[in-house]
């Protein structure tokens, strides 16, 4: 970093922090148009997405070449706004995979930058806004900051009423962290209302027994769970459990086949449905939470465990993290042994055997 005097800076430039908008006296010194008002600020973008896009912001933040010609200028704004929107892919998608992670505040820079861009790109009232301000809430409610939490939220509800054409996943994605801001206010059965609204529009969206639709289940079932409601807890975590399961098993088969067809090893060989960053993020959250649930209970149900052990070894194993995978998939033969159940025992067989030939070649 290089420090910055405010007040030689050419007449009526000022430069902001990137974080807090205050006045700035560090510059970044590998892009060098960045600046933050202290070292808190400069560490925590640096930590969070600065990283990233350090490089990415350089011809968003440098002054335009003159052009002669309407063509020439068209076509850098064109080229400028196409970066823009990139960057805006970039910083959400990080945002989005920090929070499923956990890393509340981590979070907030990136969603930061991806929100100045929306607002540059599409506008102040636009509904591209909605779902970086639902990540904001998210990751607020995460810390505790509820208050600014719900002005988030209300800044996308009101979004959302205003626009006529607005998709049942964003409404669904609404829903669903206002569920999570009352349930964090102890309201739960207001917040109960929102995540039967979350699965409501979700479904129509993608279908009851969709992974997207899943998170609404799990997020009631921690309610009922902390009610003490356990039969329904235990019920919804279970359809939780079976939709993921089956999502994934559909995954692995495919490339069980292929392996059988190309012989020891991972194959890529052809195009297949996958999982991307965020819903491989979402799973391990949901997965292991349900998985500690299941493990904490008193009498444990042998066959539950073996399908959120089978889940969680198929999820390893598309991620490519066979260590972990391996560790898993012997927690899973263990659980098999002790219900005994030779059907599971064969069903589980093809996957640890691709497991095995993995670490092997390595």
């Amino acid at each position: 970093m290089a420090q910055v005097n405010p007040l030689s800076n050419p007449k009526g430039v000022k430069l902001l922090c990137e974080l807090c908008q205050h006045p700035a006296y560090i510059q970044c010194q590998h892009c060098k148009v960045t600046y933050y008002c202290n070292e808190d600020h400069q560490q925590a973008d640096w930590t969070s997405i600065h990283k990233k896009i350090c490089q990415l912001l350089i011809p968003l933040r440098t002054p335009v070449p003159f052009f002669t010609s309407a063509e020439e200028r068209s076509h850098c704004i064109e080229q400028l706004m196409q970066r823009k929107k990139h960057l805006i892919d970039i910083t959400t998608n990080e945002a989005q995979r920090m929070l499923y992670e956990g890393k509340h505040d981590d979070v907030i820079p990136a969603a930061t930058h991806s929100l100045s861009l929306v607002i540059d790109v599409y506008g102040l009232n636009s509904v591209e806004l909605v779902p970086v301000y639902l990540i904001l809430a998210e990751a607020n409610i995460g810390l505790g900051q509820l208050t600014l939490a719900e002005e988030y939220l209300s800044q996308a509800y009101w979004t959302v009423l205003k626009t006529t054409d607005c998709s049942n996943t964003i409404r669904s994605k609404l829903h669903r962290n206002l569920g999570l801001l009352y349930s964090a206010k102890g309201e739960f059965d207001e917040s109960l209302r929102h995540l039967a609204n979350d699965v409501f529009f979700s479904s129509t969206a993608s279908g009851t027994d969709h992974i997207h639709t899943s998170g609404g289940y799990f997020h009631m079932a921690n309610i009922f769970y902390w009610q003490h409601k356990m039969d329904i807890a235990d019920s919804l975590y279970s359809q939780v459990a079976d939709i993921w399961h089956s999502h994934l098993k559909k995954l692995v088969d495919v490339k069980i086949k292929a392996s059988l067809r190309t012989g020891p090893g991972w194959s890529d060989d052809f195009e297949q449905e996958s999982l991307d960053e965020n819903e491989e993020a979402e799973a391990l959250q949901i997965l292991h939470a349900i998985c500690d649930i299941r493990e904490q209970t008193p009498k444990k149900d042998g066959t539950k465990m073996v399908k959120i052990l089978h889940a969680l070894t198929m999820l390893y194993v598309l991620s490519m993290d066979f260590l972990k995978a391996h560790e898993s998939g012997k927690k899973l033969l263990h659980t098999i042994e002790q219900i005994p159940d030779e059907e599971a025992l064969e069903d589980v067989s093809p996957l640890i055997k691709l497991i095995e030939s993995n670490l092997s070649s390595k």
